[in-house]
């Protein structure tokens, strides 16, 4: 690992991402722990964790979201919103 790496590395902050399928068969995409209480209370139940992801910003979880769905390319009207890493938000 270079010098940039290691520092990128560092100062990145990853959070954890959750997939969610519901009893009707339905999929909510959400922050894990208690970023994602609000959608987690929304489950219809039972509901099962199917797929967790880290990612250091939204644009990054949703096109990872995609990827694992198929559903092609993700895409944004706010990109350079979607784009700001939790960093910047202070999230932890």
């Amino acid at each position: 690992m270079s010098v940039f790496e290691s520092d990128a590395a560092e100062i990145r902050r990853s959070i954890l991402h959750e997939l969610w399928v519901d009893r009707d068969g339905l999929d909510t995409f959400c922050l894990a722990g208690s970023h994602g209480d609000g959608a987690h209370g929304l489950l219809a139940q039972p509901a099962r964790l199917v797929w967790t992801v880290e990612a250091d910003s939204h644009f990054e979880a949703m096109t990872a979201y995609y990827r694992f769905r198929g559903l092609g390319v993700y895409k944004s009207d706010y990109r350079q919103g979607d784009c700001v890493s939790y960093r910047e938000h202070c999230w932890e």
